[in-house]
């Protein structure tokens, strides 16, 4: 039970901080999106037991990236969200760059670690390169699919759209990344596709409170108009419906 446990524990935390970030200022859930994708490329060849099913370690990461990135797009605009999702991407290419230089150095007599970084880095540039391919082609359909919504729905039922833009990303993200990213390194890619993408569902109802507090928080306290209704809508001030 730790693992289910410390799962739970693992979304409270990254919620939280999505939520704290957000307040924070664009420029920091940005930096904070930016973060989580560079972890869950460092974290993914880590397995382990979730439910009694094997699972890699990343899946609370991704889907917290692309919230944010669905989030950034409600109250900042879908031109912010485009360059989030390039920024991202640059990142990623610059982490893979970086990783294989660390591993190219020759060790001096003294260290003990070369052997611990090749372990873990090794598969770097096949995952960054899946990892890039995926998360370009995922991030541009949700950010489409996502202003779609928002406009067949006049800014109303935030909550659904977001479920709905999540699902469709992910279910197209665990194909693509399975395949591109940890066939051949996983044990069993069949079991890690579908008990990926059904935690992946469990992850993003279970992180809904946070679209539904954010909504709230920002009503309340954020003291901005709401951008893609200035993309849609020529009205200067028109304000969130309820969900």
């Amino acid at each position: 039970m730790f693992n289910e446990l410390l799962f739970f524990l693992h979304i409270a935390v990254v919620g939280f901080f999505t939520l704290f970030f957000l307040f924070v200022s664009k420029e920091a859930l940005i930096t904070f999106i930016c973060l989580q994708t560079v972890l869950a490329n460092l974290f993914v060849i880590k397995q382990i037991s979730l439910f009694g099913l094997n699972v890699t370690c990343t899946d609370v990461f991704i889907i917290s990236a692309v919230l944010g990135t669905n989030l950034l797009q409600e109250y900042y605009g879908r031109k912010i969200a485009k360059k989030t999702v390039y920024l991202n991407l640059s990142i990623l290419l610059f982490y893979l760059v970086a990783s294989q230089m660390h591993l190219f150095y020759q060790p001096s007599q003294f260290d003990i670690t070369q052997n611990l970084y090749s372990g873990i880095l090794q598969f770097m540039p096949r995952i960054i390169i899946a990892s890039v391919a995926t998360f370009f082609i995922v991030q541009r359909i949700d950010i489409v699919f996502y202003a779609f919504l928002k406009k067949q729905f006049a800014n109303k039922y935030m909550w659904g759209r977001n479920i709905l833009a999540l699902i469709l990303s992910q279910l197209i993200d665990t194909g693509l990344f399975s395949f591109l990213g940890l066939y051949g390194i996983v044990n069993s890619i069949f079991d890690v596709m579908v008990l990926s993408f059904v935690i992946k569902i469990s992850i993003i109802f279970l992180s809904s409170p946070v679209v539904l507090l954010s909504k709230k928080l920002m009503n309340k306290f954020g003291n901005f108009k709401p951008a893609e209704f200035v993309e849609f809508k020529n009205k200067k001030d028109v304000k969130y419906e309820q969900i």
